[in-house]
């Protein structure tokens, strides 16, 4: 039986809204779901800005209340994100539409180099939910014209503080999605060397 009405379109936000089972949405699409430990590779070399940003973040924490979705990008991803794009030189994207029906809507963040794409959902609260809605971007990203020719799509979900990843394999048409977790001061190490590694493989 169908989820979603395959006579109309449906932007990522409802898709976190209806609250899908992420198996119930791949197997919607065609895709599978296991989740698993990834133990994704990580970049290897000097993160010469590592101690800097985590300086910043610690100095300003205790001054910024970080009760919305919009202080939490502006305080605690935005950091992180702006550290990628140095270290990667990647092209960052904020709030990209995106159209690959029956699917659409927003990107929150993607970055992109001429071989690899990164998508990004932040959320409030509840990664559990913004993991499907991340999923359905990544779905759209699979069958989108303009997605480079890698064979896997990474994609995270974070609340600023908490990092969740997922891997989709295109080929077997097979989601993983990430039991471990990073937090964004405490594994603020292996979380940078694991996006980077993702636009640098």
């Amino acid at each position: 039986m169908k989820i979603l009405d395959p006579n109309q379109s449906y932007t990522f936000s409802p898709i976190f809204d209806l609250n899908i089972d992420p198996q119930d949405l791949a197997e919607e699409f065609g895709y599978s779901l296991e989740r698993s430990l990834l133990h994704l590779p990580q970049y290897p070399g000097e993160l010469y800005l590592l101690e800097q940003t985590r300086s910043h973040i610690e100095r300003v924490l205790p001054h910024v209340s970080l009760t919305t979705e919009t202080s939490r990008r502006q305080v605690l991803v935005a950091p992180v994100l702006l550290d990628l794009v140095r270290y990667t030189k990647s092209c960052l994207r904020i709030e990209y539409p995106l159209t690959v029906k029956p699917l659409q809507g927003i990107l929150d963040y993607l970055l992109r180099t001429e071989s690899q794409l990164l998508v990004l959902e932040a959320k409030k609260e509840d990664l559990n939910r913004g993991f499907t809605q991340l999923m359905a971007k990544m779905i759209a990203l699979d069958r989108w014209e303009k997605t480079p020719n890698q064979p896997i799509l990474i994609g995270a979900v974070t609340t600023g503080f908490i990092w969740k990843f997922g891997r989709l394999d295109r080929e077997q048409k097979h989601f993983q999605e990430g039991l471990d977790s990073y937090r964004l001061l405490e594994d603020l190490e292996p979380l940078l060397r694991i996006l980077i590694r993702t636009l640098i493989p």
